[in-house]
């Protein structure tokens, strides 16, 4: 009889942890959607946290509580999904491109390439340019990992070069509209679109070296990875790009980011790197990589991670049109895969 009571006991104490966990959800979903009015959006939460509460406290038939506590959950969940993503809102100048890829043969021409011009991080001269590249040229691809908060959370890009000469970078990051700033809870809630950022490296490296305040560093590996596997993910981005112009989606903060982003695109190639915590915890991705056996591996990684740090050389380049190649001057460039 004792231990059938602790058994109740546990079960008891599971399922309010799981109404909790849910009801907080719930709120945070009624807090975070496309309803009217930031105060009617407030109420209706606490009002939801309310009445579960209060029901589970006062109501006696806690089994008929749970089943009508699910439904209202499940109609709250449905609604919510319903809920679209947009491509037409009063976006920050920043983000207000689109962009996309017509593919012609072996040539890409992308529209919508960012290269502002910055005098500060959030006064710069706009300039978005179609770019054409040709496909053939296309021999390498370096990761991209931007800290400001410390080791375990990073923002995680991809860069693609053509023959050393030309080098795009691309940037999966949330769209926010005018007077929205980012919040980690408010990721979770369908609060931002997504949006893949195709700029110069002038630009997107260049405002976190030497625009943003605080700055944040930005550090460079140069992949190894064969150059067709290269080429399938090129293409990916590209092919995701177009979908999104037509078919906008939100961001996630757990599992539609920069960094689970970058791994789904490697899904095309037929070695494509296993889930890892390191892949949630995004400023683990550099040593992860190393670990594959993706980077320079000739050095132990503390001195590849020192070496491939890059403001410093990003601050004596500027607007340089020769940045791409002065902040790659000293990169070890792994050897090619067997």
């Amino acid at each position: 009889m004792r231990a059938a009571s602790w058994l109740r006991g546990i079960v008891a104490v599971l399922l309010g942890l799981v109404v909790a966990v849910m009801t907080a959800w719930a709120a945070g979903a009624i807090y975070y959607s496309n309803l009217p009015g930031g105060q009617l959006r407030a109420g209706l939460a606490i009002g939801f946290v309310v009445l579960t509460v209060l029901a589970f406290l006062f109501l006696r038939r806690r089994r008929r509580t749970l089943v009508g506590f699910l439904v209202v959950f499940a109609l709250l969940v449905v609604w919510w999904l319903r809920i679209p993503a947009s491509n037409q809102r009063d976006w920050q100048p920043e983000v207000s491109v689109t962009p996309w890829a017509t593919i012609d043969g072996d040539r890409v021409t992308i529209h919508g390439v960012r290269n502002l011009e910055y005098r500060t991080e959030t006064d710069f001269v706009p300039h978005w340019e179609d770019r054409t590249y040709d496909l053939r040229k296309l021999d390498s691809a370096d990761l991209i990992a931007v800290y400001w908060a410390g080791k375990p959370i990073a923002h995680i890009m991809v860069s693609f070069g053509f023959e050393g000469k030309d080098y795009l970078a691309v940037s999966i990051e949330t769209r926010k509209e005018r007077g929205e700033s980012y919040s980690t809870i408010a990721g979770f809630f369908k609060q931002y679109e997504l949006v893949y950022i195709v700029a110069d490296e002038r630009d997107v490296i260049g405002v976190r070296t030497s625009y943003r305040q605080p700055q944040e560093d930005v550090y460079v590996y140069r992949l190894r990875t064969p150059r067709a596997n290269i080429h399938r993910v090129f293409l990916d981005y590209m092919k995701t790009m177009n979908e999104l112009r037509d078919r906008p989606r939100f961001y996630n903060t757990l599992i539609t980011n920069c960094t689970t982003g970058v791994l789904l695109h490697t899904r095309v190639n037929p070695e494509t790197p296993p889930m890892s915590w390191k892949v949630l915890l995004s400023g683990y991705v550099p040593d992860y990589a190393y670990e594959l056996g993706r980077l320079d591996t000739t050095r132990p990684f503390p001195e590849l991670e020192r070496i491939s740090r890059v403001n410093d050389r990003a601050h004596a380049a500027g607007r340089d049109p020769a940045f791409s190649q002065r902040i790659r001057t000293g990169l070890p460039i792994p050897p090619p895969p067997s």
